[in-house]
């Protein structure tokens, strides 16, 4: 199967352009005539068009729920995840370096690959077109779709169990961090004072030992009742 089939076979759409096609799937390693630029198009695109259909499928949804769901569709891991599906590895140009330790099969080459794509069909054919490649790839993702309360990140969640129950708000502090500067462990306390809990997080960042703190912490609460 050619280049043109595969779009054809895997986005629903046959390029009237093949170079167009060529650049979108081509990684700057190769060299300045790559898909950066289509790459820029097709992830403003794509955000427009996932926001739109989640506020038309969603009519009661506040701006917060819609933009986690935005964010859980649109995320690199996810556009990596339909990437492969559709093959994609096998379809990215890379250069010599890149194709030795296994560049095309990176989650970042292959989001930034199917932006890039979606902007290509945007440029040869319009909105219509890359509106349908969008409902044909991401279909099976909205007709799955979890909560939005779900998403909510551990803090969030932790902070709303709490505010719903009159309790003050937890306080995180860094226990310690070791390691060298590039990859640090932290370990964070969460203190949910009223209810006497203290839970400790690990991370590789702030931020996610808090989050790992916040997670102890609220399962300890829920179990509690």
């Amino acid at each position: 199967m050619d280049r043109l089939e595969w779009a054809e076979s895997y986005l629903g759409y046959r390029f009237r352009d093949p170079e167009l096609l060529t650049r979108a799937l081509t990684h700057r390693s190769v060299s300045k005539t790559n898909n950066e630029r289509l790459e820029f198009l097709g992830d403003a695109f794509l955000s427009h068009s996932i926001a739109l259909r989640l506020y038309e499928a969603r009519a009661t949804a506040t701006e917060g729920d819609l933009s986690r769901l935005r964010a859980y569709l649109v995320k690199g891991s996810t556009l990596a995840a339909i990437g492969r599906e559709i093959g994609l590895e096998n379809q990215v140009i890379v250069g010599p370096g890149e194709l030795r330790s296994g560049g095309a099969r990176r989650d970042s080459v292959l989001a930034n690959t199917l932006e890039a794509l979606l902007g290509a069909v945007l440029l040869d054919a319009g909105e219509p077109a890359a509106e349908a490649s969008v409902e044909r790839l991401f279909a099976s993702r909205f007709d799955s779709l979890p909560s939005a309360n779900s998403l909510k990140d551990s803090k969030t969640r932790l902070q709303e169990w709490l505010q719903g129950r009159g309790l003050e708000l937890p306080s995180y502090v860094v226990e310690s961090s070791v390691g060298a500067p590039h990859e640090q462990t932290f370990t964070v306390v969460c203190k949910v004072a009223e209810q006497g809990l203290t839970c400790r997080g690990l991370g590789t960042s702030r931020r996610k030992a808090e989050q790992a703190a916040a997670e102890a912490a609220l399962v300890k609460l829920t179990e509690a009742g």
